[in-house]
């Protein structure tokens, strides 16, 4: 059976290493001009973050609806 709560934190895990690695480069500079670009992308991360969040729990409902991955008695008729 597929996981889908596993594959998700796979999916999320990156977002969030990302975002930890421009947070320590924030703290490490004072220049202007490196801690803009990596404002945006820290933002940009955290939006990341956001949409698949979002998108993992409409994928869930989409499969619950249908009853995919899951104990399916449709599945387990005799064919004829």
């Amino acid at each position: 059976m597929w996981d889908l709560r596993a594959c998700s934190l796979y999916a999320i895990a990156p977002e969030q290493k990302a975002r930890t690695t421009y947070d320590n480069i924030l703290r490490l500079t004072d220049d202007d001009d490196v801690k803009q670009p990596i404002k945006f992308l820290r933002a940009r991360e955290i939006v990341h973050f956001q949409r698949f969040g979002e998108t993992l729990e409409h994928v869930k409902d989409k499969l619950n609806s249908k009853n995919y991955y899951a104990y399916n008695p449709s599945f387990d008729r005799k064919i004829k």
